[in-house]
């Protein structure tokens, strides 16, 4: 039965180096501080997307980014796109490798001449791109835009290691339906499939705001214990597992 939770680290953040965002890593963590969470995953975005930084801006996150911030931790990530339905990335792993947390996801903006592509087809490509070692997180999955065969993709992301996730900011936008955030809940519910509860937040006040998210698990009675960021120090031991040199 569901019961009341709160996330302690959010995965999915941007900061204004993605051009559509607004704030910086100092004000994201600092706002994070405030309302109590453990960490936060800095996850702008890659590759070719319209607003990413170069990539450099990832590289050096490395070198100069402090481990903490505000009492904070701050994770050195990405969001990266598949590029294409044959599970490739936009992300070359040399670059991955300067990484500790990898968002994949993918992104209409990415596609030339854009077109809504059969579940098959959607599926296959997440399948493929899971076989990369580096990616923690699927995001956004449940976006209308690339719609998915739940059946295939749950159970193969668990074998994978990979978390799926539930974005406040898919919810609240409409780019989300609610039959696919039900199906995917029932059938993490079915798999014991972790997910993970992120706001992608574009602007540092939204960081940790997940109120459309709690309802939509709620009316699933979602188990807490399948919330993956609802606990700190889950989310570090599979950070640590990756990466046991990190510092965090």
């Amino acid at each position: 039965m569901m019961t009341d939770f709160n996330i302690e680290a959010d995965l999915h953040t941007h900061t204004l180096a993605s051009t559509h965002a607004y704030s910086t890593i100092t004000e994201n963590a600092k706002y994070a501080s405030e309302i109590g969470l453990k960490a936060i995953a800095m996850t702008d975005h890659t590759g070719s997307m319209p607003d990413s930084p170069h990539i450099w801006h990832l590289r050096n996150a490395k070198r100069v980014l402090p481990r903490e911030l505000f009492g904070v931790t701050v994770l050195r990530g990405a969001e990266i796109n598949i590029a294409d339905y044959s599970g490739n990335l936009d992300t070359k792993d040399s670059d991955l490798d300067f990484l500790e947390w990898v968002v994949m996801s993918y992104h209409r903006h990415y596609f030339e001449n854009y077109r809504t592509a059969d579940c098959k087809t959607v599926t296959d490509g997440y399948l493929r791109a899971l076989e990369n070692p580096h990616i923690d997180i699927i995001g956004h999955p449940t976006a209308s835009t690339f719609p998915v065969d739940w059946a295939r993709l749950v159970p193969a992301a668990k074998e994978a290691g990979v978390i799926l996730e539930l974005n406040e900011s898919s919810l609240n936008t409409g780019k989300s339906p609610a039959s696919e955030v039900a199906e995917m809940l029932k059938l993490c519910k079915t798999y014991s499939c972790p997910i993970s509860v992120d706001t992608d937040a574009h602007f540092f006040t939204l960081i940790g705001g997940i109120k459309t998210c709690r309802k939509a698990l709620y009316e699933a009675d979602f188990p807490r214990e399948l919330i993956f960021n609802s606990d700190w120090d889950r989310v570090r031991e599979h950070i640590l597992k990756k990466h046991p040199d990190c510092g965090i």
